[in-house]
Parts: C-alpha cells; structure tokens; sequence
C-alpha cells in the first residue's frame, strides 16, 4: 500500500555509488545501489492515485514520506528525524541499478515525464539538476541578491541555473575550467570567474565592493 514498482529504463551511476563501492560509505552487502531512475510504473499499491500503470516516471534520489514533521517543516532529506533519513535508494533498500524498483511513499515521490522528453533529458533530474536547485532555494536568494556559486560541476552548473530562477540580480561563477565557466554563462551567469587567472575572492570583492 502506498508504494509503486517501476521497470527501470535508465539509470546513472553517481559518484556516491563509487564511494559506496570503495566502502568508504557503508551499506548491508548485497545492496543494490543506484538512485537516480527512470522508468515506467508497471504496478501501483492500493491508495496510490494520480498515475497510471504504464506512466513514464523519474523518482527523486531522496525518497522522504511528506508526512513527518521533518518533511512538513521542509528538511525532506532529514525524513524521520534522521541525518539523511529520506535517502533510501541504494542505501536503506535496494536501489535503481536493476530491472525493477519499488518505490516507497509513491504520491510524494512520483514525477510524470512529459511525452516530449527522452529518458536522457531527464536523467538528471532525481539527483544532480535538485541537488543545485535545493541549494539555491536553501540560500534563500532573493530577487536582486548577488550570488557567487563556486566549482561548476553539474550540480554547480544547477545551482547556478536555480540562482537565476530564484531571482538573483547577478550571479558570479568561479571554476577552473574554460569550457565549464562557458556553460555557466548559458546556465545564468553574469560574470564568470577563472581561478587559474586571478584570487576568486579578491575579484568578487572588487565586482562588489
């Protein structure tokens, strides 16, 4: 009751997996991990409404309830009281690198794909791309707000995509390399910065005074 199974079409494996199987994150042998799915519903639990067996879904990395007061008040990840309670996948149960994953607290974790969108526009949805969002939001970035996002990496690059969708007035993005900070300026920013060039921190006080 409550929970999905989804037939996995892709999947990633996220540098966590690597920690994970260097041991240097622990979990039960014979975990399966993987948390970034996309799939298609091939079962739903009783009370699970809003979706359809045959829908097209991704599942978020963090699996929380949405109905513990951790949830409510916003820490999602926390889920339970516990550090880093709401990720399941991959950690408390077995996760997406396999056929078939069951989905726990199903309403609050299914996301519909649009019938537009492949499997590989989306892949970075679950993880990466609310990673940098969540970043963003947890910033609390007001609209005119100057912010700095540094290292683009793909989360970076999303932080600094969430930095402009929250409103910031001029976004600074810091890396080392040429062809990252190029992205960036796709991704939002307004001035980027090289560190190989000059002191980050030193350039920002002089952009801002």
């Amino acid at each position: 009751a409550g929970e999905a199974v989804i037939r996995i079409t892709t999947t990633t494996i996220c540098g966590t997996d690597i920690h994970i199987l260097k041991g240097e994150y622990p979990v039960d042998r014979g975990r399966i991990v993987g948390h970034e799915p996309v799939g298609v519903i091939v079962e739903l639990g009783a009370g699970v409404t809003g979706f359809q067996e045959g829908q097209r879904v991704i599942v978020g990395a963090i699996t929380p309830c949405g109905q513990c007061y951790s949830c409510l008040s916003g820490h999602r990840s926390q889920c339970g009281g516990k550090a880093m309670g709401g990720w399941r996948f991959g950690n408390t149960i077995d996760g997406c690198q396999a056929e078939y994953v069951r989905v726990p607290f199903a309403m609050a974790n299914l996301s519909p794909v649009a019938d537009g969108l492949t499997d590989e526009q989306v892949l970075m949805c679950p993880d990466i791309m609310s990673t940098g969002f969540a970043g963003a939001e947890n910033a609390d970035i007001q609209i005119g707000d100057v912010v700095v996002v540094f290292a683009q990496g793909p989360i970076g690059l999303c932080a600094t995509a969430g930095a402009r969708l929250r409103g910031a007035g001029c976004i600074i993005a810091v890396d080392g390399m040429p062809a990252r900070l190029a992205v960036a300026k796709k991704m939002g920013a307004d001035v980027t910065i090289d560190f190989h060039d000059q002191d980050p921190v030193q350039a920002v006080m002089d952009l801002t005074r």
